[in-house]
C-alpha cells in the first residue's frame, strides 16, 4: 500500500473498533493486528491510539455538521423537514460506527470537543431558522436558542435509540420525529408557565430528594 492507502486503512479499522468498544476498550496493538501491520506502523501515522481516534472523530463531525448544513438550507417548510428527518436517520442507518463514535464523549486530543459541542454547533444553525419561525407566528424570537437546542437533542437522541431498535420503520420515524416536531412548534403558547395545580401539587408534596 502507498502512505495513503495504509492511513486510510487504518482509518477504517480504528473506526470500527472505536465504534464497537470505545477509545479505552481498544488497544493499539488490535489495531495494528487487525490491519495486518506492526505497532510502530500505526505511531508513524497518527503517534498512537489517541490520534487515530482524534482523526476519526473529526472526519465524523465534519461530515455531520456538512450534512446538517445542507439539510438545512432553503425555506422552512415542513417537506423539508421531512427530508431532513429521513436523511438524517439513513445517515444513522448507512454510518452506524460513526454515529455511534460521535455520541460518545470526543477525546480531549480532537479539536472538536465532545458531541454536545457537534449538538451545539448544529442547534446554531438551526436557530436562525426558528428565530423567523418564531417571529411570523408572534413569539419571541429570542427564544430560539432555547427552542433549537431541545428540538436537535430531541431528533439526535431519538435517532440514538432508534439505531438500537431498529422500529419503526426508516420514514415512519421520521414521520413521527417531524409530526412531534413540526406541529408541537405550530401549538406553542407564547408565554408558558406553570399552571397553578403544579405549583400546588410542589407545594403539597416533599422534595424528592
Amino acid at each position: 500500500m502507498t502512505g495513503k492507502e495504509r492511513r486510510e486503512q487504518l482509518l477504517d479499522v480504528g473506526r470500527r473498533l472505536f465504534a464497537e468498544r470505545g477509545l479505552d476498550g481498544t488497544s493499539i496493538e488490535e489495531i495494528a493486528a487487525q490491519a495486518g501491520v506492526s505497532k510502530p506502523v500505526v505511531y508513524e501515522h497518527f503517534g498512537g491510539k489517541e490520534g487515530l481516534y482524534a482523526v476519526v472523530v473529526d472526519r465524523e463531525v465534519d461530515r455531520f455538521l456538512s450534512m446538517g448544513t445542507a439539510l438545512l438550507s432553503g425555506d422552512d417548510t415542513m417537506e423539508k423537514f421531512e427530508v431532513a428527518a429521513v436523511a438524517l436517520l439513513r445517515y444513522i442507518d448507512e454510518n452506524s460506527d460513526g454515529f455511534r463514535i460521535l455520541v460518545r464523549d470526543s477525546h480531549p486530543a480532537s479539536g472538536s470537543g465532545t458531541f454536545a459541542s457537534l449538538i451545539s454547533d448544529i442547534a446554531s444553525q438551526v436557530e436562525y431558522i426558528l428565530a423567523d419561525v418564531l417571529k411570523r407566528r408572534g413569539y419571541d424570537p429570542k427564544l430560539a436558542p432555547m427552542y433549537s437546542q431541545m428540538l436537535v437533542g430531541m431528533v439526535v437522541f431519538a435517532g440514538q435509540w432508534w439505531l438500537d431498535v431498529r422500529k419503526p420503520k426508516l420514514e415512519e420515524m421520521a414521520a413521527h420525529l417531524v409530526n412531534l416536531a413540526w406541529h408541537g412548534m405550530a401549538a406553542l403558547d407564547p408565554k408558558p408557565k406553570i399552571s397553578p395545580e403544579a405549583n400546588r401539587m410542589l407545594k403539597d408534596h416533599p422534595k424528592p430528594w
